[in-house]
């Protein structure tokens, strides 16, 4: 069954155009009536980015939920991870972050976690759909039964702790120069307070938000702010976050861009070494270099594929008892401490990977040279099909000429209006011939 609103990463589109107060009350309203089980006071908590829409949405979200009986808890800015967090701490019924993650601040979205803290699955995202298309009136609470609303003061001091706490407690970053990149976003004051209490000594960019800055020149999608900012302060380390924080890029010393791919290679590694991998082996996207399944390879382990979204990822880590998996874009699960992609958390234990190795982070989080790797955007219509029949000879033509060292992969993103191309082998100007040739068949589908 084909989904209106939800994408691979909850509902995301522009401001006032896509994402509306009446939308987001729908949302609200159907959510809060298929979570509410039992006789219990039911509860939601909603946190936020820095997004000037954030308000807007808030507050429709808000409405709506206390329209069908449900207290809400508004965490006001915290990253995504947090509000995952937050939301089993507090027993809360449903969680909810609203934030476009790394897309500019015109856009905005709805990300939905259970009660347990997990995104929610393809099957409660359509029961929500179908909520929203009757007539919701009808189930509206009773006036003596509305929700009450409040916001709460101490979340960031919470987030903090926990994870602090997901580190050894004899380990701390003393000695560590460390730049930090909030990308103007959901973290721009828990990431720099954390980084501080454990030791290091801090320089925080991007952490002005004035709602319209959001991810602008900054944070995981625009690195190079970070990198000049490690070579000015000879830096040992940078982490750039997105604006809600759950994906993280680390810079070298030499201000060299180390990718997510990169990152679970060296905490594999370690984790192995250790032995706290649950399993022989970590989950990864379909869009996770060649390189790292032959690195992984060459130590023993296996690397398993999913489709394109860190909750892809984490659903196969549940059901077949990975610890370890993550995007090369920097969503990195670490499933003994987080639910969901946490930038911070997985930053600090690389940084508990350099303190433990005492070598430079150019030589820690090096792991592998990468296969030659071309992504390619097409502009494509949303709710618009993949062309398959028409493309199908120039895609399959193009895995021929790839060989078996290559791979090609075309899919419609979830998040944005293209469809993405991806090839990938041990020669560029071939990978990228093919790349061309297929976004050329696409554009004229």
């Amino acid at each position: 069954m084909t989904r209106k609103h939800f994408g691979t990463d909850g509902i995301r589109g522009r401001a006032n155009g896509v994402i509306t107060p009446e939308l987001a009350m729908k949302v609200a309203q159907a959510t809060g009536i298929l979570f509410q089980r039992g006789e219990h006071r039911h509860r939601v908590v909603i946190g936020k980015d820095t997004r000037l829409s954030g308000y807007m949405i808030e507050s429709a979200m808000q409405a709506g939920f206390t329209s069908v009986g449900m207290d809400v808890l508004l965490l006001g800015p915290m990253p995504t991870p947090a509000v995952a967090m937050l939301t089993r701490s507090m027993r809360a019924d449903v969680g909810i972050m609203i934030s476009a993650s790394h897309n500019p601040y015109e856009d905005n979205g709805i990300k939905l976690f259970g009660p347990d803290g997990f995104k929610l699955s393809d099957e409660i995202e359509l029961k929500i759909e179908g909520l929203m298309d009757q007539a919701l009136p009808l189930k509206l609470a009773k006036p003596e039964n509305l929700g009450r609303a409040k916001r709460v003061d101490d979340v960031r001091a919470r987030y903090i702790e926990f994870a602090k706490h997901t580190l050894p407690r004899n380990l701390t970053l003393d000695g560590l120069r460390i730049v930090v990149d909030c990308a103007n976003g959901a973290a721009y004051k828990v990431a720099p307070e954390t980084l501080w209490e454990l030791g290091a000594e801090v320089f925080a960019i991007g952490v002005e938000p004035d709602g319209f800055n959001i991810n602008r020149r900054v944070g995981s999608t625009a690195p190079d702010a970070l990198v000049k900012k490690v070579r000015e302060m000879r830096a040992d380390i940078g982490i750039a976050l997105d604006g809600d924080a759950d994906r993280v890029l680390i810079v070298d010393e030499k201000g060299t861009v180390v990718d997510g791919d990169q990152l679970m290679a060296a905490v594999a590694q370690y984790w192995n070494e250790e032995g706290k991998l649950s399993q022989p082996g970590i989950v990864a996207t379909l869009m996770s270099n060649l390189g790292l399944e032959r690195y992984l390879g060459s130590i023993g382990l296996s690397l398993a594929r999913t489709a394109v979204g860190d909750r892809y990822v984490l659903e196969y880590m549940r059901q077949h008892g990975y610890n370890l998996g993550g995007e090369q874009s920097g969503h990195i699960i670490l499933s003994d401490y987080v639910t969901t992609g946490d930038g911070l958390v997985a930053a600090l234990q690389v940084m508990a990977l350099v303190k433990k190795r005492g070598r430079p982070v150019s030589e820690v989080c090096h792991r592998f040279d990468p296969v030659p790797q071309v992504l390619k955007n097409v502009r494509f219509e949303s709710g618009r099909a993949l062309p398959e029949e028409k493309i199908a000879s120039v895609v399959a033509e193009g895995r021929v000429r790839l060989g078996s060292g290559g791979r090609l992969v075309i899919r419609l993103s979830g998040t944005e209006p293209v469809v993405r191309v991806m090839g990938e082998g041990d020669d560029f100007a071939l990978v990228e011939s093919v790349v061309d040739d297929v976004c050329e068949a696409l554009a004229a589908a």
